[in-house]
Parts: structure tokens; sequence; C-alpha cells
């Protein structure tokens, strides 16, 4: 069969030759309506540029992409592209980051553009689930995906995750079996347009109260809040608006119960005197502020799916292609049992008003 030329593509799409050339290399100088018309017809003739001279002699590009739902700038990104570059960086390979693949448009472009340009030998997938018709894409041009604390294994080769709704299970037993009684999940709302791993910490805390709820008195909410700079905020107001101030609370991920801890203090909300907190992560600083909190190492994360991209790379299986990581239980100082901080209670406590039910 005769393969698909760059000829075959300017012929289909009514563009000349350069135009297809410049919708790849340089697409700034392309209009978007010409260059998404070129690329949807490259992908249904299954066209793939030309690689460069190098790579077309080893067959490989020496690069991998690394997608994440946010910026690098986060704590967990920050450790994962460390620990992935550790180790790619040594075997001669460049990683390329691509910030923000949370929405519809931006996965497309990705998805599209990629296979066409078939400029990576690997991709990396941080903390969301790539579906089955990105994956048949990368698939097609034999590029492995590895994922990244992903919600599930399905479409990618191979992965190294954390049991996210385990580890909040746990986080959620642990406030429970102190005495807590009056529980709250500090949260942020999902994004529709991914299936985000962390989102199944929601799962784990509601799965726990339920369980116990069987056998006790115990009342739960999840507070949720808008994603971005000011969901902490965001998250204080609506635990100040709460009848009964909760006794234990969890938190999604540290840096959202750090700042928690801090400015409820500064409201007269002291822990663990007046509440229990757990945070997630065991990030920066959780020790400096003495927060109890579900541990996880993204960048020994980072350097497994490193190791693992280049097996597939190689042509090998990984051994273990897929890994599950349960979060160890980090014990600290934001919470203690009822009966201790009852003991130390005051009568001066904040009035609060407007119920919110969980």
């Amino acid at each position: 069969m005769k393969k698909t030329g760059i000829r075959d593509v300017a012929k289909a799409s009514g563009v000349s030759i350069s135009t297809v050339s410049r919708a790849f290399t340089r697409p700034d100088l392309v209009s978007e309506k010409t260059r998404r018309k070129i690329l949807k017809t490259a992908d249904s003739l299954d066209f793939n540029i030309s690689r460069s001279a190098t790579a077309l002699k080893s067959g490989q590009t020496y690069r991998v992409a690394l997608l994440m739902n946010e910026e690098i700038t986060s704590w967990f990104n920050t450790q994962v592209f460390a620990g992935i570059d550790s180790v790619m960086h040594k075997a001669g390979y460049d990683v390329d980051l691509f910030e923000h693949i949370d929405t519809a448009k931006n996965r497309s472009d990705f998805f599209t553009t990629l296979p066409v340009r078939c400029n990576v030998d690997a991709v990396f997938v941080a903390s969301f689930a790539v579906d089955p018709h990105e994956a048949k894409r990368l698939r097609r041009i034999h590029v492995p995906i590895v994922g990244i604390n992903t919600p599930t294994t399905a479409n990618s080769d191979a992965s190294i995750s954390i049991d996210d709704e385990q580890g909040m299970y746990v986080a959620t037993r642990h406030l429970i079996e102190l005495g807590r009684h009056n529980l709250a999940y500090a949260c942020s709302d999902p994004v529709t347009s991914i299936n985000s791993s962390i989102d199944a910490r929601t799962t784990g805390f509601v799965r726990a109260c339920r369980e116990a709820a069987t056998t006790r008195d115990l009342d739960w909410r999840i507070v949720s809040v808008p994603r971005g700079k000011a969901f902490a905020d965001s998250a204080l107001e609506a635990l100040l608006t709460l009848e009964d101030f909760p006794d234990g609370i969890c938190c999604q991920i540290d840096m959202m119960a750090i700042p928690l801890m801090i400015k409820l203090a500064g409201r007269g909300h002291t822990c663990p005197r007046d509440y229990s907190l757990v945070g997630f992560d065991d990030s920066p600083y959780a020790d400096t502020v003495n927060l109890t909190t579900m541990r996880q190492d993204p960048y020994l994360m980072g350097m497994k799916a490193a190791s693992k991209a280049l097996s597939l790379i190689n042509g090998h299986a990984p051994d273990h292609a897929h890994e599950t990581v349960t979060p160890e239980l980090i014990l600290r100082g934001s919470d203690a049992p009822r009966e201790t901080t009852d003991a130390i209670q005051t009568d001066a406590r904040p009035t609060q008003a407007n119920i919110i039910t969980g």
C-alpha cells in the first residue's frame, strides 16, 4: 500500500504543499481554520511528517511528552517532572511539558497534532485519564502511554499510581476512630472535561462516613469550592458558614489544609483543640506546621514511570507494568482524640450561621 505523502495531504485539503508544511512546523503562520482542516485531513490519511535525520537513523526522536491537568508549578507536577527528568535525561531524552490539558480544546489540539507530527517517543499522563480514541491515535504511531497517578489503567501501556480513594478512606477512618463525629471534607469542584484521579478522594471520604454511620452517630458533609488560586479562602468561608463547626476536617490536598489551619486559627478555631485536621500529600511545609497527612512520593513515581517508558521505547514489556501504591498516614500534631480536646475546650466559641447539609 502506497504511503501517504505531503502532496496527498495538500491535494485533499485544497492547499499548497508549503501551507501543509507550515501547518506542522510554523502553525503561527497559518490561520486556525486552515490548520485544523489540514490536521483533520492528515489524520484521516494517516500521514506523519518526517522525523529529523538523526531520528531516522535511530528510529527515535529522543523526546518525550509530559501532559498535566494544571501548571508545572504545583508541588505534585514539579516532583513528577523532576523524577522523570532524572531518568530520561541520563538516557539522552528531553522532556516536553504540556500544561492545562484539562479542556476539550487543549486535549483535541494535542492528540490531533502529535500523531501527525510524530515527534515524541513516549507520552506521560499525570493525574487524569486518556480516553480510548486518544490512546488509539498514539498507538497507531507506536508511541507508548505511561500513566502517573491516573484514575484507571485502561488505555495506558504502563502506570504508577497511588490509591487515592483508599488513602482518603484511611484518613477519614482515623478521624472517626479519634471520636470525631461531625466531619467535613474540603475539596475543589471536579472538572467535567477530565477524569481526574484526585476526585477519587471524595469517594474514599464518603465510603468511610457511610460505613461508620451504620454503627454510630455521625454527621458529615462535603464542602466543594471552585478550583483556582482562591480555593482555600473559599473553603474557609464555606466552613465558617456551618451552624455547627466540624470537629474533624479532611482536606483534599495539603495546599488547602495548610492555609485553612492558619486562617481558621485567626478566626478562633485552633486544632487540635477545636477540631482535628488531616491533609493529603505530605507536601512542603506540612511538617513545618505539624500537619497530620497522607504521604505520597511523586518524585519516586516519576522515576518509576520513566523506567517503564524506557523499557517500552526499547520494545520490552516492563516488569510490573501497572503499580498501585497505598499512601501512608503520617501522624503529627493537627489531630487528637476527642476526649483529650474536650478537657481543654473553652466556653468562648464564635457564633456560626447558615446551615449546610452534607
